[in-house]
């Protein structure tokens, strides 16, 4: 049989309600059509199938022989049809409702539960899977497509990712109240901060990178002090006194309004940086990817650091 010639599936399942309740009046009104709309149909299903389906009679229509083994068939055929319907809205659930992320951790820590939270009220059933990495590896597992969506700190981006803005942050050098430099008078000069050993961020931190950046047109940059993998640790060794550190605004923020951390500003010196969201290049982001996205953009967790 021709694809044209193939039978309509509403017909054939009003063919098949037809001999279930015994007449196309009665199974037209349970399918909420005409009864002339319904004889429709059925005339136009028996010359798609070149059989007579109905025997119509003054007091009604009844099926025919032939009629009888289209039901029986049309049994399978819809049972297989709804099989398919039933398959492809589950396949299409779970790739709904299951969102791959991955974000740098300041941007993780500080601004991501924000958007998930308001995305769990337009979102309900999207289950986010979140890796926390730093942005270094953020953007190598976007590349990699193991996650829709990236989030990252750093000034600059790999080829082939498409990005865009979600907030704006600022690092901060930031030292114990028992720390010489909590108390100076003089103003803290670039290359005196590049000269000096710091607690810093991991290799690939977005919140280094963007430090390395800026300070190395002072010259040489001195080794660390200390290299961390998190903000959490890095506070810890500022608590003991350990050194200066550089860490976002956004995760001293606490520690800053209450003196437990004191900043100290580099003279002359622009440590902002942007907070972007990245995906593949020339992929479009849809479903729960897309309202993610515009949650992060409309910057509804994000702060905006004092005179940006």
């Amino acid at each position: 049989m021709r694809l044209n010639n193939w039978p309509d599936l509403e017909a054939l399942a009003l063919l098949v309600t037809v001999s279930e309740l015994g007449g196309v009046g009665r199974a037209a009104r349970q399918l909420g059509i005409s009864q002339p709309s319904a004889s429709s149909r059925l005339r136009t299903l028996e010359r798609r199938l070149g059989v007579p389906v109905l025997q119509r009679l003054p007091i009604g229509s009844r099926l025919t022989a032939e009629g009888q083994m289209v039901v029986d068939w049309a049994r399978e055929v819809l049972g297989a049809a709804d099989a398919l319907v039933t398959g492809v809205t589950a396949m299409r659930r779970e790739r709904g409702a299951a969102l791959p992320v991955a974000a740098s951790m300041t941007v993780a820590e500080y601004l991501v539960p924000g958007w998930l939270i308001a995305l769990r009220s337009t979102e309900p059933d999207v289950t986010v899977g979140l890796q926390v990495v730093n942005s270094a590896r953020v953007a190598e597992l976007v590349l990699a497509g193991d996650v829709e969506v990236g989030f990252v700190e750093g000034p600059s981006l790999p080829v082939g990712l498409a990005s865009r803005l979600v907030g704006r942050d600022r690092l901060v050098v930031v030292v114990s109240p028992r720390h010489p430099w909590a108390r100076r008078r003089t103003p803290l000069r670039p290359r005196e901060l590049a000269a000096t050993p710091l607690i810093v961020r991991e290799s690939g931190s977005g919140t280094r990178i963007t430090f390395e950046t800026v300070m190395a047109r002072y010259g040489p940059l001195a080794e660390p002090l200390l290299e961390l993998g998190s903000n959490s640790a890095v506070k810890v060794a500022l608590a003991s006194g350990a050194g200066p550190a550089v860490l976002s605004e956004l995760a001293v923020g606490d520690e800053l309004a209450e003196g437990r951390l004191v900043a100290v500003a580099p003279e002359g010196v622009d440590l902002q940086r942007k907070l972007r969201a990245v995906w593949i290049e020339g992929r479009r982001l849809d479903g729960p990817a897309r309202s993610l996205l515009t949650l992060a953009t409309r910057g509804a967790a994000a702060r905006r650091p004092p005179g940006s």
